[in-house]
């Protein structure tokens, strides 16, 4: 009598649900990361809404000439001025529109300067590294032990004439391009130390890559994304080191507004016209969340990419 053949089993296998689906193919943990949270969505609108009103202040229609005064003095919020009007019954909304556009176009200058100056000190030195890097990173490290606000004072003062107090925007910006320099160039090094030991960049050099080759096409590629990222958060800081300076009346001079001199000359009112000084804080408040908020969730994403592959 022959022994039975043994039946074969044709149910499909069962995977674990903690497997990936297919080999290579994406998972659900990075199809969730690709997308964006209305978080994001919500802080990007309000980025462009602001963009909007402070790029194209001077030619909207329903956007007030800043300087002209009026009989309505210190009013709230209301249908013919949005944000009430200040001490003089100049409308807040347009002042406040026209000082986004110094306080922004400082922090832009400043932070493009800043990528310049100190990204090319960082990318070079976490390249070159060697009795060079020592010598960069030394001063870089020098000008951080510094305070910051110390420091813009000391540079304002020795840049202004005696006896004056405020700065022209170029000075402003330049001051804060100093203050920002080295924290770029610091962030902007310990990219580069990340990818210049990588396969891709010794095996560029083992082909024959010249330097100046394997830091523009190797090595500047895979930095910007995280410098891009680091940008937001970096705007941000400046922006509130302008407003810091407009504070205590080191900014710009008058007639130009920014959103610290609104803050300042609003907060001798708090008593009898609050919003003078809460609206300005409430704007750069959100303004500041918002660059925050895009740039720690670029630099999540940037950060995870490599890992989800």
């Amino acid at each position: 009598m022959s022994a039975a053949e043994p039946e074969l089993d044709l149910t499909p296998l069962q995977t674990s649900s903690a497997a990936p689906a297919v080999l290579g193919g994406p998972t659900p943990g990075m199809l969730a990361k690709k997308r964006l949270g209305p978080s994001m969505w919500l802080a990007f609108a309000w980025c462009a809404v602001l963009l909007f009103f402070v790029a194209l202040a001077p030619y909207l229609p329903f956007v007030q000439d800043p300087d002209k005064p009026s009989r309505f003095i210190e009013e709230g919020p209301s249908t013919a001025h949005w944000f009430g009007t200040d001490q003089l019954g100049r409308d807040l909304f347009a002042r406040v529109a026209w000082g986004g556009r110094v306080s922004l176009t400082i922090g832009i200058g400043a932070l493009l300067l800043g990528f310049v100056i100190g990204g090319l000190l960082g990318i070079t030195a976490g390249f070159f590294r060697g009795r060079y890097e020592r010598v960069v990173m030394g001063a870089m490290d020098v000008m951080l032990s510094f305070p910051s606000l110390i420091l813009a004072l000391a540079l304002l003062a020795a840049l202004s004439p005696p006896g004056e107090t405020a700065g022209s925007l170029g000075k402003v910006t330049f001051v804060l391009t100093v203050l920002a320099i080295p924290a770029l160039a610091r962030i902007t090094r310990a990219n580069t130390l990340t990818y210049s030991q990588r396969e891709f960049v010794t095996a560029a050099t083992a082909m024959g890559s010249k330097s100046r080759r394997t830091l523009t096409n190797e090595i500047l590629p895979n930095v910007m994304p995280s410098m891009i990222s680091f940008s937001f958060v970096a705007l941000a800081i400046l922006v509130v080191a302008e407003g810091a300076l407009a504070f205590l009346g080191l900014s710009v001079e008058a007639p130009a507004a920014t959103w610290g001199k609104l803050i300042q000359s609003g907060s001798e009112k708090l008593d009898t016209a609050p919003h003078l000084a809460l609206i300005p804080c409430a704007v750069m408040f959100f303004t500041l969340l918002a660059l925050n908020y895009i740039g720690d969730s670029l630099q999540a994403r940037f950060s995870t990419r490599e890992s989800a592959l």
